[in-house]
């Protein structure tokens, strides 16, 4: 008897300890827990939010993204001979695959942009130089990467463009609460090739500057606009005509009313969207300086790239009946994108939009078939789609529905770009 009550008593007291132990863990993940959600608690709305889907999506993204690159290892003839030259590019970037993959095509051209010096003349026109740029007093920053810089600006800008897309999609959805904002974040990242804006690509820079504009036209900050949408301009060709939708929204506010007798007012609240169109004419003055000829970006173009002004219902009708199957569905996408927004935005409220979707869809489309290559890169910019499918997503078992098949689309376009047929997409 005596030696049990000394084993019950050296159990009990093990047991304690034990207990004692696993008291001090929890308690110590207890506070663990609770300083990290009181400094959550702390970060401005709608920051905390806006920081976790990013942090969340470029985990997701990676680990996919590693996976099927891992997996596609052990395929005969991979990458196909198209592509080596690629891969071979991103290798000299790192060898670390959660970094190189986010690199493909004109990532390499934006960094040679990047390390041009500019005390030499300067004889690469093809490309606004605003995100080059950008990367140029980061990369000492980084050991000289200019690389890594570029992928710096484009996911800062990622972030910006959350949190943009969280004020500018509550507002035109209701702006009620926070489920319509952030119902308008999730489906920005769930359109069908928006793994991009996680490249060392413009499209985050783009989406970001352009949600930006028009989230203070929405509250009447012209000035801010006119500033925003210079460097808008600079950032892509196509961001000049931005101009246009935006002034639809300084119309709108005055209850679209654009006589005669309305010009003066129009004119002294709206003056700064002058400065829209100015921030391509500033790269034009930069062409001229360097080379003497204004349009020297679009020589660059027609020369290197084939690209000509023409039709973009007829280069569309051309992709669906040409008999290319790939350019028949980047093509097809696009009319889906267009027709959700002729629907999703037909109120008169809601043209401003409207007009800023069929700008950005049409214009690579006037360049010609050249651009059917980088097509569903290019329907990124056609943020207000996402806001559209944000404000269906209300009705009671759609959300789930959509959210599903835009991941599962999202999902085959990413792994059709990581092994490295990346001229369906860019």
């Amino acid at each position: 008897m005596a030696d049990e009550r000394r084993a019950d008593a050296g159990g009990t007291a093990w047991a304690g300890r034990a207990g004692g132990h696993r008291g001090v863990a929890r308690s110590g993940r207890t506070r663990w827990w609770a300083r990290a959600s009181s400094a959550a608690r702390r970060v401005p709305e709608p920051w905390g939010f806006v920081l976790a889907v990013f942090v969340g999506s470029k985990l997701v993204l990676t680990l996919v993204g590693v996976l099927v690159l891992t997996a596609w290892d052990g395929v005969p003839g991979a990458p196909p001979a198209a592509e080596t030259g690629m891969r071979e590019q991103q290798d000299a970037i790192s060898s670390h695959r959660w970094i190189s993959l986010w690199f493909a095509w004109d990532s390499f051209l934006y960094d040679h942009l990047a390390r041009l010096p500019l005390d030499r003349p300067w004889t690469d026109f093809g490309f606004p130089l605003l995100y080059p740029f950008l990367a140029r007093p980061l990369a000492p920053l980084l050991g000289g990467h200019t690389a890594w810089a570029l992928l710096l600006v484009s996911n800062v800008a990622l972030v910006f463009q959350l949190y943009f897309a969280y004020r500018l999609g509550g507002r035109l959805l209701g702006g009620a609460g926070p489920d319509d904002a952030r119902r308008a974040v999730r489906y920005l990242l769930l359109l069908p090739t928006a793994f991009l804006f996680q490249a060392a690509l413009t499209e985050s820079l783009f989406v970001c500057l352009a949600l930006a504009a028009f989230w203070y036209a929405e509250r009447s900050r012209w000035l801010l606009v006119g500033v925003i949408g210079y460097f808008l301009a600079m950032s892509r060709s196509v961001g000049f005509l931005v101009v246009v939708p935006l002034a639809l929204v300084l119309l709108r506010e005055h209850g679209w009313r654009a006589g005669p007798r309305a010009w003066p007012r129009l004119l002294r609240q709206g003056w700064p969207l002058l400065l829209v169109p100015a921030g391509w004419l500033t790269f034009m003055a930069f062409c001229r300086w360097q080379s003497g000829d204004w349009f020297a970006y679009q020589h660059a173009q027609e020369t290197g790239w084939g690209i000509r002004l023409q039709n973009p219902l007829g280069v569309a009708g051309s992709a669906l009946f040409g008999g290319n199957s790939a350019d028949a569905l980047r093509v097809w996408i696009v009319v889906a994108m267009v027709a959700v927004a002729a629907v999703g935005l037909r109120r008169r409220a809601d043209w401003p939009y409207l007009v800023y979707t069929l700008v950005v869809v049409l214009v690579p489309l006037s360049m010609g078939p050249p651009v059917y290559k980088s097509l569903l890169r290019y329907l990124l910019a056609a943020f207000p789609v996402a806001f559209v499918l944000a404000r269906w997503a209300r009705r009671p078992g759609l959300d789930g529905w959509l959210t599903a098949a835009l991941a599962l689309l999202q999902g085959a376009l990413f792994a059709v770009w990581l092994t490295y047929w990346t001229h369906l997409i860019i």
